[in-house]
């Protein structure tokens, strides 16, 4: 079967490595977005699916808009390649280029369709607190994640899940689904199944805003917004940026949900129910583990927090190098 592939990050790279090690498919083209410059140093960098490309010595096709690239779209007509693969591309293709290959444009979506259709599935289903994710393979048609299912991989998120965790683990299993796809999709296995649109949510680009850290939230909130948009979050502590980028919600519903060794450590905490402040105040400094900040509704613990211009380091650790103590303010 020969392939096109269309994607730009790391979480594409699993797919294309599958597809150029499988012995029944031929890779004749990557499409990825134009390399892009970096903060430090502020060079070009290529994308991830592009440096695995250039590896493999295939035709690397970058062009600002694909769909009104003139060049690109002949050569892409050119190849007659049996299938497009697109696994988070990052633009819209247009019907004349969904139209071109002879099983179309099959797409990995990272989320369990009609759920979470957009630019960034993974990170607004923690953010809602969703207790499963998965894959859903599509055939694209000119909406935005509107196509027929193909096929669907789910898998259970933790209470410690965060980003970057799921994207990890569901690259992989995007990898596999899409093979199996198209291998169904050549025997004529599938029967592709519309979406409900009444059953679709929306998981749009992520803003600038979404990272600040609002204390009057409950603690499950503010933990879900923490891993949904890992490592990016926000507040402030005196007077400077403080990420925080790992926490445990102290409630009891949850803490049975923790790994065995961190509920043991959680549950030797003395007085914790009686624990209690304004919202973004410390409460308490828990020895060996870190602060525990009041919310609007619960305790959070901070697991994980990066200074500005220092590298991430353990809530312990912060606590002893910046002497910090019961009473000082986490500001949004």
């Amino acid at each position: 079967m020969k392939v096109v592939f269309f994607g730009t990050p790391q979480f594409a790279v699993p797919t294309l490595e599958k597809l150029l090690n499988h012995p029944e498919f031929q890779v004749l083209a990557v499409v990825s977005q134009p390399d892009k410059r970096r903060e430090r140093g502020n060079k070009l960098t290529p994308s991830p699916v592009k440096i695995l490309a250039t590896a493999h010595n295939l035709p690397v096709w970058q062009p600002e808009k694909v769909k009104k690239d003139v060049e690109t779209l002949k050569q892409l007509q050119q190849l007659e390649a049996d299938v497009f693969v697109v696994v988070a591309y990052g633009q819209i293709l247009s019907k004349k280029i969904l139209n071109m290959p002879k099983f179309g444009c099959i797409n990995v979506h990272g989320s369990i369709l009609p759920q979470y259709r957009g630019a960034a599935p993974i990170q607004w289903c923690l953010y809602h607190g969703e207790k499963k994710t998965g894959i859903t393979t599509m055939l694209m048609d000119a909406g935005m994640d509107t196509g027929d299912m193909l096929l669907k991989a789910t898998i259970p998120i933790q209470l410690l899940d965060n980003a970057q965790i799921l994207a990890d683990q569901l690259e992989i299993i995007g990898a596999d689904l899409l093979v199996e796809t198209l291998f169904k999709l050549e025997r004529q296995e599938i029967r592709p199944i519309p979406q409900d649109n009444s059953a679709a949510t929306y998981a749009s680009l992520i803003q600038k805003q979404d990272y600040n850290l609002d204390w009057s939230k409950t603690a499950i909130q503010l933990h879900n917004q923490i891993r949904g948009f890992y490592p990016h979050c926000i507040t402030t502590f005196r007077n400077q940026t403080l990420k925080i980028t790992a926490t445990v919600p102290l409630d009891s519903a949850y803490i049975q949900e923790l790994p065995p060794e961190l509920q043991d450590k959680i549950h030797k905490i003395p007085n914790l129910s009686s624990i209690s402040g304004v919202p973004g105040q410390v409460v308490s400094i828990i020895k060996g583990i870190g602060a525990i900040v009041q919310t609007g509704e619960g305790l959070l613990l901070l697991r994980e927090v990066q200074l500005t211009g220092k590298r991430p380091q353990s809530g312990w650790d912060f606590v002893n190098g910046t002497r910090l103590t019961v009473g000082e303010m986490m500001a949004d």
